[in-house]
């Protein structure tokens, strides 16, 4: 089925982790399960990008996928893109609009990424998309790409930049059972990612509502004070170094961004407690791409460049997310004038004043910005919880070495 065309599939033999192949491996599947071309089930389809010359080929209303935007929502259905083209762009160029349910790897640079087409769109030549025929369940496709992400990356190629290409793409084999075999497992797979979306809705809503009541109970107050007068901020130190591989991980900015990874270090060492972060701690990046996260996931050690934001006596932390994130804004501009080095604040920033609610906005805020705090980082610490079944069950489930109906009561317990 596959119709791109360039060089024919490579020859040989490469074996992923459990699933994936390049070429059909001369060894023994599970019963039920056996590897198929995915060239013989789904169309290989590239991409492309209109000229950028033309600035009637964008701006339209055709969403377009770039690296970003699967780097950004790995493991997702996607609805939209950060940008879109117009119909001639895709007329004028070798770009086309490809169907709901297309499964898009990202192949270049950030090589092994996994989005699902929500809606029909068009991809830039940085994917190898896959449009799935009749015998293979696209969400199936999309599970076994994301285990076997690091193997991907295994096949890429390149000393500047690594790219899977495409005679590599032609010839990638998956383990695959029956297609009603595929749609049960990946109905069990879903539920938790579909668990995981409603979260997320849960944490981004309870988040707005918790920004917007504070801007307006602070711009109401006329009420300022020293940000550095609502906590103690602390600076992380350079824990990576003599890594032991073990122990707790070292949040860096990258840890704090797109979360853990192959590259996030760990480490034995005994630290101060202000430098350990805990659930429902709150961390600020000073440098680079300056953010502010809620801490969700296991004790932590606080790497440099990162502060550990700490409640003076008497100061709930919702206040204190409310102010860091309203003073955001000017951090990052103040950050950004730094033409020649990386962009960051300094000490004295900290000092500066931002606007807080009046004493009795505070009361009365105090109980409803509480609860929207905890339902939000409870909401996160369970997806944790469910990203961690997901992830466990994937090489299980797709080596046929857990029973459908054995993860459906295992799954069932959690949503």
């Amino acid at each position: 089925m596959t119709t791109t065309g360039g060089r024919a599939a490579v020859g040989g033999v490469s074996l992923g982790r459990i699933a994936i192949s390049i070429g059909e491996p001369n060894i023994s599947t599970p019963d039920g399960f056996r590897w198929t071309a995915l060239s013989a089930v789904a169309r290989l389809e590239s991409g492309h990008t209109p000229s950028r010359k033309h600035a009637h080929y964008w701006d339209g209303d055709i969403p377009w996928v770039g690296v970003r935007d699967a780097t950004g929502n790995h493991g997702l259905v996607i609805d939209d893109t950060a940008q879109h083209v117009t119909q001639a762009g895709i007329d004028n160029s070798s770009a086309r609009v490809l169907p709901e349910g297309t499964v898009c790897l990202s192949r270049t640079a950030s090589v092994g990424y996994v989005v699902t087409l929500g809606r029909p769109m068009a991809t830039s030549q940085d994917f190898v998309n896959w449009v799935c025929g009749p015998d293979l369940d696209p969400r199936y496709l999309h599970y076994v790409l994301m285990l076997e992400q690091e193997s991907i990356r295994r096949f890429a190629r390149g000393t500047t930049h690594q790219t899977m290409y495409y005679p590599e793409a032609k010839a990638l084999h998956a383990l695959l059972p029956s297609r009603p075999q595929q749609t049960a497992i990946a109905d069990v797979l879903r539920a938790l990612d579909d668990k995981i979306a409603a979260n997320r809705t849960v944490i981004d809503r309870a988040d707005d509502l918790a920004r917007v009541m504070y801007a307006s109970a602070s711009a109401a107050s006329g009420v300022q004070v020293p940000l550095s007068s609502l906590a103690q901020f602390v600076n992380g130190k350079a824990f990576t170094k003599d890594a032991t591989g073990t122990g707790r991980v070292v949040i860096r900015i990258a840890e704090l961004n797109s979360g853990l990874g192959g590259s996030t270090v760990r480490n034995d060492l005994e630290v101060a407690d202000q430098h350990v972060a805990r659930a429902g701690d709150l961390l600020f990046a000073w440098s680079g791409s300056l953010t502010v996260h809620r801490w969700f996931r296991d004790e932590a050690i606080v790497n440099q460049h990162i502060f550990k934001v700490i409640p003076a006596e008497g100061v709930p932390m919702w206040v204190v997310n409310g102010a860091v994130r309203l003073k955001l804004r000017e951090f990052q501009a103040i950050a950004a004038d730094k033409a020649t080095t990386m962009g960051h604040i300094q000490r004295r920033h900290l000092d500066e004043p931002v606007a807080v609610p009046s004493e009795t906005a505070l009361a009365s805020l105090s109980d409803k910005m509480t609860s929207l705090w905890e339902r939000a980082l409870s909401a996160e610490m369970e997806n944790e919880r469910l990203a961690a079944t997901r992830d466990a069950l994937l090489p299980l489930l797709m080596s046929g070495k857990v029973r459908v109906k054995d993860a459906e009561a295992t799954v069932g317990e959690m949503v």
